[in-house]
């Protein structure tokens, strides 16, 4: 029971005395400032760093925490200890920017699926432009059809496509102009 005693006695004194710093940090006091800095500062870096592991984002989300004590430090209403309202504050702020960090992740995440399915959209596309067109080719008249493909596919000159056929350079032209022709009148619908 005394034990009990005691440590009542201890929170008492312990909130006493963080009564008074509140008081002294809302009259704007800056040695209660420092004093909080020096007091809270490395404990609460430790803490932040330990959920981060990372030294530079503990330093910047405890000092954001303290410098907010002291700009609000008229508005603040502080039920428990000065260390807990610290240490909700700091964890609360890391919390927050884990949030953030998720955001601008789901964020990118979402531009690169977004960038995958255009692609495929454009592939899929290709894909059945492609397909239209070769039906189209199947569609020519066989000399005029091996014409076509040995020029644009195979890449042959008009001369020695018909020095391969045994036909002359204007039948080719004439036969290149009628798949040409063909291909441009019934291609225009599904190329759009």
């Amino acid at each position: 029971m005394f034990f009990y005693f005691l440590l009542d006695l201890a929170n008492n004194r312990f909130n006493m005395n963080d009564k008074k710093l509140i008081g002294r940090l809302r009259k704007g006091n800056p040695k209660a400032y420092q004093y909080v800095f020096s007091e809270y500062y490395d404990w609460l870096c430790n803490y932040i760093f330990n959920l981060c592991r990372d030294r530079s984002l503990a330093e910047d989300i405890v000092q954001d925490a303290i410098i907010r004590l002291w700009e609000k430090r008229n508005a603040i209403i502080i039920t428990s200890s000065l260390k807990n309202y610290l240490f909700k504050t700091c964890h609360n702020q890391f919390l927050q920017h884990i949030r953030s960090e998720k955001i601008q992740f789901d964020t990118l995440d979402n531009i690169r699926w977004d960038v995958i399915s255009e692609a495929t959209l454009e592939d899929d596309l290709y894909d059945f432009r492609m397909e239209k067109l070769n039906t189209l080719i199947n569609q020519l008249p066989p000399r005029c059809k091996q014409i076509f493909v040995q020029n644009k596919l195979e890449k042959k000159k008009y001369k020695e496509i018909a020095l391969d056929m045994g036909i002359s350079i204007k039948t080719v032209e004439n036969q290149m102009s009628k798949a040409l022709h063909f291909l441009r009148v019934n291609a225009t619908t599904f190329m759009l």
